[in-house]
Parts: C-alpha cells; structure tokens; sequence
C-alpha cells in the first residue's frame, strides 16, 4: 500500500486562506456596486388621496445623499405622489453630488417641495443650491440659508465646497453686471481658478433662480459675497415661497399652488394627504459609513498596515486578507472624495519609510522621518475648508502615535533580530533531517530546528517530503531526499 506524505499545516493555510480572501474581496465589490431591484409599489386606488412622500437630507452632501435621492424621487414617481417634500438641513458638501441632486429635482415629474426644517436648520452651501431647485422653497421659523461661495476642491474639477474668500463687486455694489465688470484690482487677490468657480457658481445659482422666479440678485450675493437669510427675511425678500411650523402646516399653505414641472404646469393637491416617508435603504447606509472622510482614512491605514504585515510574515492569511478588503473598500470610497492627491502621496511615503525602517534600520531616522511625513500629508489629505470633509485633528494625532507605537516595535525586534546570536547550529549539521515546506527547481525552503531555511538541491524535492543536510553554506542548506525506508517504500 503506497505511503501517504503528510502535508505540513501552513502549506494548506495558505492554499486554503487565499480564496477564502478573495471570497471576501467578490462579496465587498458586490454589496458596493449591487442595485437593488425595487418591486413596483402600488399605485392609489381611485377616490384615495394621492400620499406625499418625505425624504431627508441632513447632514453633508455626498454621493449616498445623491443615491437615496434619486432614489427616492424614482419611488415617487412610480406611486404617483402628489408631492415630494424634502426636508433639508445640512451644512453643504461636494459640488458634484449637489448638481445631481439639482438635475433630479429639475427632471422629476413630481413636484418637490423643499423644507429647511426644523427650527435650528440650515441650508448652508449646497442646501441653498438645492433649496433654489426646489418646485417649492419653504422655510421654518428659526432657520436660515445662504453662505454659498464655493471652494475648489483638489483632485477634480468641479468639486466644491464652501468656506472660501468670495469675489465682490465694486464699492460693494449688488447689480450683477457691475460685478461682473469689476476692474482687475478688485479680483487681484484672487486666482484664476476661485474666479472660475465663483463665477460659475453664480452663474448657476442665478439660472435656478430664474426657473423659478425667485430673487436672483440675492441668491448671486449668497455666492459672491457668503450673504445668508433667516426665515422670515428670505420670504419677505422672495428668495423663498412659505413660512411653516411644519410639514401639516407647509402641505395645507402649499395647496392649490400651480408650479411648472417639466413642460406643463401642476395644481398641488396636499391638503390632508397621507405622508409617506422613504428611508434610505441598507445600500446607501453602508455608502454613507464608508465615504466618511475619517472612516475612509481608518480603512486605508488599515488596509496598507494590514498588507504590510502579511508581507513581513508570510502565510499569516488574516492580516492579508483584511488588509485587502480594507484597501479595497478605502479606494472606492476616496474615489467619490475631495482627495488631494498630493497630500494621500505623502501619506504613503510617510508609510513606505516606515515601513523601509524595519528593512534597513537607519537608527530610527527614516522612520521619525516617515512620521512626519505621514501626520504633514493626513492634514492635507481632503483638500477642503470645511468641517464636512476635513480629517479631525484628534484622528490624525491617535494616528499618528499608533503608528509611532507600530515603528518602535518594528524597529526593537529588528534590532533584537540582529543582536541575537544563532540558535540552531546543531539543526543544520550534516545528516541531520529536515523538512521541506515549499519547493520549485532545485530550491526551496525547509524547516531545521524550528526555523526556516533556504535550501538546494541536485534533484527536485516535494512539499511535505523528508530531506537530509549534507551541508552549509553562510544561510543555505544543500539537502539530498531522504532514502526510503522499509515502512515507507510502496509494494513490488
């Protein structure tokens, strides 16, 4: 009966761990890049009201407030809503997810009513450009909107956010032209590019303006000069159509109004129509998590960290395998940010040199340096002048000091490694057996006296097989199969 070579147990690990991984990698992209296939929801029966739908938008604007909205606004199509109000209170956000969200609100077929509520809200930044879409603009008692000068955003054109110096008009002046025309001294404290995206956001929130006739002069200032508006002001200034207390109160004022939606003009029908508020489903909940600016940054350190360790103990599978999916994840959601490419590049030098300490130690010089590095680029890391997407100074510190914890370890058992003397002189003398791990040609790795070795061959040896030392050469062990014995050998 022929004899069965035992496998050494980390050679099946690392078959076995890897695809495991690489399941894991499939159900990540799956769950980010999945759609969920909505059933289409019933339409009002005849002689029943048709209901108004409530969808929020609180907090900054991302890309997973674009997805619930667009979503939301599909749903109400599909039930024929009479009505969709949009409660608003966020501090603004990307420039890119603000124009989508503009562009559904403009295409949809149902008209939108948009809601700064409660008391305390604001529709700040993006929520004024938003809020201008609207069908309908209302306002409760003891909010505010406006501060709309948009920032440049790195990384991409287009992206901003608020908090930048505004471009004013002459003498302070309101008329649009006038500023328009200011001479180059007004703007020389400006680059082209704030030029470029003040005007252009004027532009834009100017056009909204004119859709809806709305107070467009206004809504320009809000851009140009970062004007802002409580809630009574703004309606006496006819930048937006309704006071209410709250949603019963706005649907009941909003009755009967005719609003142009698309091509045709519609009569609001919302006086006691049944509420229908859409909640943002699992999908959006996890792109919200991820696309946090601080949790997006939690990921890529664990994800870099995470491969780093793998590669410095091969076979460990785990902190590959989290590693990748962490990268992974981190990746897709730095891809929707406001990234500053310079400042995620010197994140990573910062981490390559320390990381290269436990490679070369330099007497931990390249790794002081790698940290400084690393805290300088995780300041920069989101090139915004906003609290939405900016790293909190307190993360970047505790990242910083685990990562000095994590260089100092690397650096004790390097040096440690280097000071020791060699333990396992009697494991490699001739004629002693040795176990191989892996093997490819005439080279490979085999286990003497607990440790790993490199060793050659005259013939091809197998994992799992039994070899002799024949002798040593500085690190390498020249090995020769082990002869068959008696108890091993197969039948004749």
């Amino acid at each position: 009966m022929p004899h069965s070579r035992p496998r050494h147990p980390l050679a099946d690990r690392r078959v076995a761990g890897w695809p495991r991984a690489a399941l894991w990698l499939w159900l990540v992209a799956a769950a980010l890049l999945w759609r969920p296939v909505h059933a289409q929801a019933p339409s009002p029966a005849a002689g029943q009201a048709a209901p108004v739908m409530v969808l929020q938008l609180q907090g900054a604007v991302g890309p997973a407030t674009t997805e619930y909205l667009q979503r939301g606004l599909a749903e109400a199509d599909t039930r024929r809503a009479a009505a969709v109000v949009l409660r608003i209170d966020t501090p603004g956000g990307l420039a890119s997810s603000m124009r989508d969200i503009v562009r559904a609100i403009i295409a949809s077929p149902v008209p939108v009513i948009g809601f700064v509520a409660p008391g305390g809200a604001q529709a700040a930044s993006a929520g004024t450009y938003i809020l201008y879409a609207c069908h309908i603009a209302a306002m409760a008692p003891g909010t505010n909107l406006g501060a709309a000068t948009p920032v440049q955003m790195g990384g991409r054109d287009g992206e901003r956010a608020p908090g930048d110096k505004a471009e004013k008009g002459p003498a302070g002046g309101d008329d649009a032209g006038a500023r328009d025309q200011a001479p180059p001294a007004a703007a020389s404290g400006a680059d082209a590019h704030e030029r470029k995206a003040v005007n252009d956001a004027a532009a834009f929130i100017r056009s909204l303006a004119e859709l809806r006739g709305r107070n467009a002069q206004w809504a320009e200032a809000a851009v140009r000069e970062a004007a802002s508006l409580p809630a009574r002001e703004a309606l006496r200034q006819n930048v937006i159509d309704i006071v209410a207390d709250d949603i019963p109160d706005l649907l009941r004022q909003a009755h009967g109004r005719d609003v142009a939606v698309n091509a045709s003009t519609i009569g609001l029908a919302t006086r006691g129509a049944p509420l229908a508020e859409v909640q943002p489903d699992w999908r959006t909940r996890l792109l919200a998590v991820i696309t946090d600016p601080s949790i997006a940054y939690i990921l890529l350190l664990l994800g870099v960290y995470g491969i780093l360790f793998e590669m410095m103990n091969p076979g460990s599978v785990l902190p590959g395998a989290v590693g990748a999916v962490a990268l992974v994840t981190a990746l897709f959601a730095l891809n929707m940010l406001p990234v500053s490419y310079a400042g995620l590049g010197l994140v990573l030098l910062g981490i390559a040199l320390m990381a290269a300490e436990a490679f070369t130690p330099t007497l931990g010089l390249l790794g002081a340096a790698g940290l400084a590095i690393f805290a300088f680029g995780s300041l920069f890391l989101y090139d915004g002048q906003t609290s939405d997407f900016g790293l909190p100074l307190p993360l970047v510190i505790a990242a910083s000091v685990a990562s000095a914890l994590l260089l100092f370890l690397i650096f004790a058992v390097a040096l440690r490694a280097q000071r020791r003397r060699v333990a396992a002189d009697g494991a490699t003398q001739p004629g002693r057996p040795v176990e191989v791990l892996s093997w490819h040609g005439h080279r490979g790795l085999v286990r003497a006296g607990g440790e790993t070795w490199q060793a050659r061959a005259a013939t091809p040896l197998a994992a799992g097989q039994r070899a002799i030392i024949e002798s040593r050469q500085g690190l390498v062990l020249a090995v020769r199969a082990e002869a068959p014995t008696k108890e091993t050998s197969s039948w004749p």
